[in-house]
Order: C-alpha cells, then sequence, then structure tokens
C-alpha cells in the first residue's frame, strides 16, 4: 500500500498549488481517496474527498469555492488544486485512502501517505 504525495511548496496569498497523489493499484481499490491537513500545534483536518467509482467530490467548509479534488483512475492519481490561498491553508497536507463510503475523521481512513508541506506567505 503506498501513496505518494508530492506538489506542495510555498505560495503566496491569493496564489495556486497543485498536489497530487499517486497510489498503489490497492490503495486505489479504496471507497475513496482524500486530502487532509495539519498545521503546527493542531489536530489533523479533512479538507477534501472523491468517490473513486463516481468522481463525487465533496469538501471541508474552509475549502469550498477555493480547492477542487479530482481523480485520473488511469494513473492512479488523484490532486488537489488548491486557489486563492490564504496564510490559514499553511498545513502538511496528506493525501489518504478509505474503504469506507463516508466518514470526514482520521479514523475512517485507512491508508494514509507521507505528507507535504503547503506554506502560504501573506
Amino acid at each position: 500500500v503506498q501513496l505518494q504525495a508530492c506538489g506542495g511548496g510555498l505560495a503566496q496569498a491569493g496564489g495556486s498549488l497543485r498536489l497530487s497523489c499517486a497510489a498503489s493499484a490497492r490503495t486505489f481499490s479504496s471507497n475513496r481517496m482524500g486530502w487532509f491537513r495539519q498545521a503546527p500545534g493542531k489536530e489533523r483536518e479533512f479538507v477534501a474527498a472523491i468517490r473513486l467509482s463516481n468522481g463525487y467530490a465533496y469538501y471541508a467548509d474552509s475549502a469550498k469555492g477555493r480547492f477542487t479534488i479530482s481523480r485520473d483512475n488511469a494513473k492512479n492519481t488523484v490532486y488537489l488544486q488548491m486557489s486563492s490561498l490564504k496564510p490559514d491553508d499553511t498545513a502538511v497536507y496528506y493525501c489518504a485512502g478509505s474503504l469506507k463510503p463516508f466518514g470526514t475523521g482520521p479514523s475512517d481512513w485507512n491508508y494514509w501517505g507521507q505528507g507535504t508541506q503547503v506554506t502560504v506567505s501573506s
């Protein structure tokens, strides 16, 4: 089971970044793929998820209208396009896979990748 996230970096407020998460075939057989983030001193929080079967996507309120999650089933890859970035978006971003059809708590997710740092400067 492997998840490899990349694409993090430094952006200015109002800018954009795109994160990618390449998954092994086994991981991509999950029900859902998603993104979480964790800022220093804070708990890991849900950002966005997508059902791999039909592409249905949903977001945390903090991400709605600014972030877009998508998937490329042929490449076993999930993306998170982040726009209108804010300093509050600064965190380590993790991609994850879940065998469950629902649930946005970290315990509802079975597979985790290493994080990728996103830093947004004001």
